[in-house]
């Protein structure tokens, strides 16, 4: 799929993206032009301080549908728990640090980020052996991260268990009655190796078991987040976000 994928934009970008490349350029040119003559002179505009952006002129701001719509689910339900404090493993970075304005956050990956915040503690972590105490953590979150554990690509040793390993951790550390926020790929399950796994609905479950499902959300190729999502719409997603709120 990404091969086919990738020839398809490649194609794109000689037959179409290029030529419209071309185009823009020239049209910039008469912009900077347009512009110099109305120059008000507060500041120079120099050839040699030229910098074209090019793709910008867009009818709709773009945006990652995955990784816009699940910190902003996950931000949601802490605030409606409202946690003394909150644990994030190797979640995309900028939910810790946008949380952490109102719950204090800790924050644990395994290229620990060199982050200096109020609010926010940074350090390593490995999901396969966390260092953590049994039922310990009473709110805790780890997105889009457990589909890559084991594949390498981060620098992390080759484990086809890695994903399980992982999530026994997860259990492991998590209070009774805690939160555990949990995003991966779902769709048809299968590996993109080394980029991640994309597992099905019942391979989640299974996996958590025995925590209970608070809330099972969806982000569908379709671009479309829906809160409260019928499991049966996994199985027609080819690359869909699933957000799964288990309770210990």
């Amino acid at each position: 799929m990404y091969l086919k994928s990738y020839f398809v934009q490649l194609g794109k970008d000689i037959l179409i993206r290029f030529p419209k490349k071309i185009v823009r350029f020239f049209s910039y040119l008469a912009e900077m032009s347009r512009f110099r003559n109305k120059n008000d002179n507060r500041f120079t505009v120099r050839t040699k301080d030229i910098y074209p952006c090019l793709k910008d002129t867009i009818t709709n701001t773009p945006f990652d549908p995955h990784y816009t719509y699940h910190p902003a689910w996950a931000a949601r339900i802490l605030a409606q728990t409202k946690p003394a404090y909150h644990v994030d493993i190797s979640s995309i970075l900028s939910f810790s640090t946008i949380v952490s304005a109102f719950v204090p956050v800790r924050f644990y990956d395994y290229r620990p980020a060199d982050l200096h915040l109020d609010n926010l503690e940074s350090g390593f972590a490995d999901l396969t052996q966390l260092n953590f105490q049994d039922n310990s953590i009473p709110s805790l979150s780890c997105m889009h991260t457990i589909e890559h554990i084991g594949l390498g690509r981060y620098g992390d040793k080759i484990d086809p268990q890695g994903d399980i390993r992982s999530i026994s951790e997860l259990k492991r550390v998590l209070q009774p009655g805690g939160d555990l926020l949990f995003v991966t790929p779902v769709g048809m399950p299968k590996i993109e190796f080394n980029a991640h796994r994309i597992y099905s609905y019942e391979q989640v479950i299974e996996y958590f078991a025995p925590l209970s499902l608070k809330e099972f959300s969806l982000i569908t190729d379709e671009r479309v987040m829906i809160r409260n999502a019928d499991p049966a719409l996994v199985k027609e997603q080819q690359y869909g976000c699933g957000c799964f709120w288990f309770k210990k």
